[in-house]
């Protein structure tokens, strides 16, 4: 795939799908830094990034993120755990107007600097002008889904199913709030997955090929 033209990569993904993980696969793979909630969020509160802060930033220079990841020395393959944060860190709390708006700007301040993937965060809409960006949703059937929840957190099968449940409807809110859609929409997206019967590493592989046909 040429890289002399910036891209971004955008996987929405349902819980228990295993979206997060191919997602660090594909921008491994790729070379290109790997953006998440947990990150996303770390950066804003950390920083105090406000919409007015980013906008003051780029009256000075209009390649901001850059001199931005310099001045807080912020490496470009760092992960959420460089900030002390891990996804289930993360509290269930909801997000306002402006903490929406400054996700968007620094999201778009990074892939106006490099090329990336991004993991949930309204992927699909904040970049659905950008040329070359493509979409992906990642799903699974809800016994994989359970019984992977419940692996990973070490929960009952009714305890995943709960917390699934839970997850499911707040990112449903969140979108419909902030995009006027649905994440379920598979209209938002390039493509759509199920993650049944593969390993991450092989999802990984047919996002690949999928990129290498289509950002050429």
């Amino acid at each position: 795939m040429s890289t002399n033209e910036r891209f971004v990569i955008t996987i929405n993904r349902e819980l228990g799908s295993g979206g997060r993980t191919v997602g660090r696969l594909v921008a491994q793979r790729l070379g290109v830094p790997f953006y998440d909630k947990a990150l996303i969020q770390a950066l804003t509160q950390k920083y105090n990034l406000s919409v007015a802060e980013i906008e003051r930033m780029k009256g000075r220079n209009h390649s901001w993120w850059a001199d931005f990841k310099r001045a807080m020395n912020i490496g470009a393959r760092q992960g959420a755990s460089q900030y002390g944060y891990r996804p289930s860190d993360m509290p269930d709390t909801l997000t306002t107007d402006e903490m929406f708006q400054t996700e968007q700007e620094v999201l778009k301040g990074i892939a106006a600097d490099e090329s990336c993937v991004v993991a949930g965060r309204s992927g699909f809409f904040v970049f659905r002008d950008h040329p070359r960006h493509l979409s992906i949703l990642i799903q699974a059937s809800m016994d994989y889904r359970v019984a992977r929840v419940a692996r990973k957190q070490n929960l009952t099968p009714e305890e995943a199913r709960k917390t699934i449940d839970r997850v499911d409807e707040m990112r449903e809110n969140y979108v419909r709030k902030y995009t006027g859609t649905s994440r379920y929409d598979t209209r938002n997206y390039d493509l759509v997955l199920s993650a049944d019967g593969k390993t991450e590493e092989e999802l990984a592989d047919v996002i690949m090929m999928y990129i290498e046909k289509k950002l050429k």
